[in-house]
């Protein structure tokens, strides 16, 4: 794991926590671990709603960045924002910018995958899917 790791009051109040991870099969978990410790130290306990719910949705989107985003030697970035009015923002991001996510149902109804990104539309208050500077950033907000 390339660690960039920074935790602190930003300028509007906003407290952030940023990282990166090795775009492969360990990278996502880790991801997913570090946010939900990240909350658990910021008052949301690790049984509660928006804990587990910002826990899967990075684990879907971190696995996305792995899965669809990965270039060799590359990271994925995960960014953890508490903004002054108490909402979480998540950002994930890597770099493949040219592939573009879609919230669709699989062909097949029993595929083991293909339901990421309805799993984040059904949880998180909003999603957005961005690309910037030739990297792909998925950004969901629970408020």
């Amino acid at each position: 794991m390339h660690t960039t790791l920074f935790s602190s009051p930003g300028p509007t109040g906003t407290n952030e926590f940023a990282m990166s991870f090795t775009s492969t099969p360990r990278g996502a978990p880790l991801a997913r671990l570090s946010v939900a410790h990240r909350l658990d130290s910021r008052g949301h306990p690790y049984d509660s709603d928006v804990n587990e719910s910002l826990a899967v949705i990075t684990a879907e989107l971190c696995a996305n960045a792995v899965r669809h985003g990965r270039v060799p030697g590359r990271d994925f970035h995960v960014r953890l924002t508490t903004e002054a009015d108490g909402e979480l923002r998540l950002e994930v991001s890597d770099t493949r910018g040219e592939r573009r996510p879609a919230a669709v149902p699989p062909a097949n109804p029993d595929a083991e995958s293909g339901r990421g990104l309805l799993i984040v539309t059904a949880l998180a208050d909003e999603w957005i899917d961005r690309t910037q500077c030739g990297t792909r950033c998925q950004q969901s907000r629970i408020v």
